[in-house]
């Protein structure tokens, strides 16, 4: 039995703006204080806001995702300093829960506006749609997207440790790199996204230290060798994360909570996002670097996921034949958008829009994988369905399908 309760070691406020509150930061560097210590084997609950700190409403409208703004997003709940790690040290992180916040129980989803943000498949749905979904226990439902209900597999999308100066040098660097190659080229798409000084939190930073986050801090968008926004899904309840460390006290933060999650996320803001509360304990191997020969992150899935038996997934496949009928070499990118379409026009047969339908796709418990990656010209991807989480019958027959869905998702004003 534990000998006390489990403490609370950040705490935030919804009715706070983000930027207001110490605990919490928007970039990567390493002169962002620490905003509370732990020590190994301690369990500790950390409290996270949404992705974007609470720009987005419990309504019926989806103008506050086409209005969003994407330099005010990501506020991570830390640095946590744990006591004892080194650079060179390996982080374990088990995550024993993660849940809604009690005042919060719901989460949205959503497509972002082509011209802010964008998806996967933003050049056949370009503008903002969004739904809300409201939790029971384990299960989620949507008024926006009827006839759907399944069980949550609750995770966060961004966990790691702080960079060093060299490895934040060097990020931005390469990433610079890629942008001058990309406008030299005249790619119309932005590729990466370079420090941005408007609307940084730099935490409890002194004027001067906050200055130089504002200037240098790597924006938390991608994932990177430290863990970062690397949306896995399987990261929940049980599982633990192996992180670099690369600063004294490793600087861990988390944030970006998902109460469901498709593989790929696909719309940007594909999961079911949230603000909640997330368990966890930390443990330190000595040298974890170097003896595990580690370049980026590990990690043990946890045991507890949504079981559908393997005969109940209905799964797609896709080439790198794109749209147009334009033959890719070996082109996953290309298979997976055909596998993502393919399911989209298949279930539109039911009445769903597209949106909705994106929309599920992206928070729904798919599993997509590369099933060939060697067969030229063609790479194979799949995306499987579990059919239960539908309401009524879903599988090929002979016939067709009556249309059952008369409702859309929330839309934009214009």
């Amino acid at each position: 039995m534990p000998k006390h309760a489990i403490r609370t070691a950040v705490k935030v406020d919804l009715n706070t703006p983000a930027w207001e509150q110490p605990q919490l930061h928007n970039r990567w560097h390493p002169d962002i204080p620490f905003s509370c210590k732990v020590q190994p084997g301690e369990v500790v609950n950390v409290e996270c806001l949404d992705w974007t700190g609470g720009q987005i409403g419990n309504n019926d409208s989806a103008d506050d995702i086409k209005n969003c703004d994407l330099s005010r997003i990501h506020y991570l709940s830390g640095p946590i300093e744990v006591e004892g790690a080194e650079p060179g040290d390996v982080l374990v992180v088990e995550i024993q829960d993660v849940q809604p916040l009690a005042e919060q129980p719901w989460g949205y989803c959503a497509i972002f506006d082509k011209n802010n943000g964008g998806g996967f498949l933003d050049s056949h749905y370009p503008n903002a749609a969004k739904a809300i979904w409201d939790f029971e226990g384990i299960f989620c439902s949507s008024r926006h997207i009827p006839g759907v209900r399944f069980p949550g597999l609750i995770h966060p999308g961004i966990m790691g440790c702080m960079p060093s100066q060299e490895l934040l040098d060097t990020w931005n660097e390469r990433e610079k790199e890629l942008v001058s190659y990309h406008a030299s080229i005249g790619t119309d798409r932005i590729v990466a996204q370079l420090p941005l000084e408007k609307f940084t939190h730099a935490g409890s930073a002194d004027s001067d230290a906050a200055a130089k986050v504002a200037k240098e801090g790597a924006r938390t968008i991608p994932p990177r060798e430290h863990g970062g926004n690397c949306d896995i899904k399987n990261l929940s309840r049980g599982s633990k994360s192996y992180l670099p460390v690369y600063v004294k006290g490793a600087g861990l933060s988390i944030g970006d909570l998902h109460f469901s999650q498709g593989d790929g996320e696909i719309s940007f803001c594909g999961a079911i996002e949230m603000a909640g509360v997330i368990t966890i304990k930390c443990e330190i191997i000595k040298n974890g670097v170097k003896d595990l020969c580690m370049k980026n992150p590990m990690y043990i899935p946890g045991p507890v996921e949504p079981h559908y038996g393997p005969s109940r997934y209905l799964t797609f496949e896709g080439l790198s034949v794109d749209e147009n009928g334009k033959q890719h070499y070996l082109d996953v990118n290309v298979a997976y958008k055909q596998t993502c379409l393919q399911f989209i026009e298949y279930f539109k047969k039911f009445g769903y829009s597209g949106e909705q339908l994106y929309i599920l796709l992206s928070c729904a418990p798919v599993q997509g994988h590369i099933a060939a990656i060697v067969d030229i010209p063609n790479a194979c991807t799949t995306l499987g369905v579990p059919v239960d989480i539908f309401e009524f019958e879903c599988l090929p027959k002979e016939g067709g399908f009556e249309k059952i869905i008369a409702t859309n998702c929330a839309l934009t004003s214009e």
